[in-house]
């Protein structure tokens, strides 16, 4: 009997939610359940989904920012298909890689002339994980400094920097010595610097979780701060790199040099698990000093063909089709067509961002019978109003977003970067309608948000 991957997602088809309850994280399917996002999908292309009955969802995740170029790319496709079939030696390991070579220098190319090295890895927090090591070994510091509300990633160096106490809980003890300071402060900043203990200060250029955006004279106040007290400049590129922020570099808007970029998601174009630091020649040096310590820190996994492949094709689909060129116009497009409801809607607070990373914001109102429902809501659960509009969004609408992080009211868009004028419509018409809904009391959006709020208070009583 042959094998068929085909013959298998069609036989099962119906199957994957039981097969999760059964044998995977069986609360996810009750979250998906539960607020009516159980969708079976048959395919994807670009920056649609479509479910079992050719229903076609605009997808504004893409898969926490994998899919930059959207799903099922044919030529990421076609470079992979090649490399399959060319039969070419693959993890050697006593050997170096051709396929990482080119990546690196193509990578090199479009970062600031310091950084000249670069290191594989498998994933955006296993790029972390290096950068806290690397950081240590060159500077021969312990201490590390992150900011407030970040997220650098799960794993248990990188969950040490997280910013959010729900991903920490219950996983300690975890690393010592990192300190978090609050975001786009450069008081903190300095105070945290000033003893010269600090191997590294590691952050977003623009934080992902609520899409804070930092003031002008930030990020370049950060490298001159880092380089007075001998810190590593640590830019976690990981989720605003390749194009995202209508940037190569979400940096690149402020003329900066990090000591190193940390860079994953849409680099594989979301075939790949991939992830990557580019850093100084010192720090490389420093690191990989002797012979000996030509292995003292890796993956077996990283470099792998397909990955680099699927990577040195990626860049050239974002460079063939204008994706930051892209992602700067239609971002900043939806930003202010959404801007220009704010006058007309209580809820709406404002939009923002940088290309296509965007952070749609509500707030109180100030008519009595709107700001009494959004203090039932937010006393059932803090942020809760925001699931009251993605819910619709997606139900009603099919546009898939999330919540930009917890406890807060702000819906975020990650979308594929190839959005066009016609998912610019779908997106402002989408909410344009569903915020007016939300004006409306009595209304059915109310009694989803009273559904909401009845679950959240039923979750706090357990």
């Amino acid at each position: 009997m042959s094998f068929s991957i085909a013959d298998l997602f069609s036989q099962h088809f119906d199957s994957k939610f039981d097969l999760h309850e059964q044998h995977l994280n069986n609360q996810m399917v009750r979250v998906l359940r539960t607020i009516g996002y159980d969708r079976n999908y048959k395919k994807a292309l670009g920056q649609y989904l479509y479910d079992e009955n050719n229903n076609e969802y605009l997808d504004l995740l893409s898969g926490f920012g994998v899919f930059a170029v959207g799903r099922n790319h044919p030529t990421i496709i076609k470079a992979l298909q090649e490399t399959l079939t060319l039969e070419l030696p693959n993890l050697v390991q006593m050997d170096v890689s051709l396929l990482s070579g080119l990546l690196a220098e193509k990578i090199l190319a479009t970062t600031p002339n310091k950084l000249s090295k670069m290191f594989f890895s498998n994933s955006g927090t296993e790029a972390v994980e290096a950068a806290i090591k690397f950081a240590r070994y060159t500077t021969k510091r312990e201490r590390i400094v992150h900011c407030e509300h970040s997220f650098h990633g799960l794993t248990l160096g990188a969950l040490s920097l997280n910013g959010e106490e729900i991903f920490k809980e219950g996983f300690g003890p975890l690393l010592p010595n990192c300190n978090a300071i609050p975001f786009n402060n450069l008081d903190a900043l300095e105070k945290a610097l000033s003893n010269k203990d600090v191997a590294a200060f590691i952050v977003e250029p623009i934080q992902g979780k609520g899409v804070n955006i930092p003031d002008d004279n930030y990020l370049p106040e950060v490298e001159r701060l880092c380089k007075k007290y001998g810190t590593l400049f640590v830019a976690d590129e990981i989720q605003t790199g390749l194009g995202r922020t209508g940037k190569f570099w979400a940096i690149d808007h402020w003329n900066v040099q990090p000591d190193m970029i940390l860079m994953a998601k849409a680099l594989s174009g979301g075939f790949i698990p991939v992830g990557a630091v580019a850093m100084t020649q010192k720090i490389m040096d420093t690191v990989f000093n002797r012979m000996d310590r030509a292995v003292v820190h890796g993956s077996t996994f990283s470099k792998n063909n397909m990955a680099m492949a699927a990577g040195l094709a990626t860049l050239q689909v974002i460079e063939d089709e204008k994706l930051i060129e892209n992602s700067a116009k239609i971002g900043k497009n939806i930003i202010n067509s959404i801007n220009e409801m704010t006058s007309k809607y209580e809820f709406l607070k404002q939009a923002r961002g940088r290309g296509l990373m965007i952070a749609i914001e509500f707030q109180s109102p100030k008519s009595f019978s709107l700001k009494a429902a959004w203090a039932m809501l937010e006393a059932a659960n803090k942020g809760l109003f925001c699931q009251m509009v993605t819910i619709p969004l997606f139900k009603e609408h099919r546009v898939l977003t999330q919540v930009a992080g917890h406890g807060m009211n702000v819906v975020k868009l990650l979308p594929p970067l190839n959005l066009t004028q016609k998912d610019r419509d779908w997106i402002v018409d989408s909410f344009d309608k569903t915020i007016a809904d939300t004006h409306q009391i009595p209304g059915s959006i109310w009694d989803l948000g009273k559904n909401l709020a009845s679950h959240a208070i039923k979750n706090k009583n357990k």
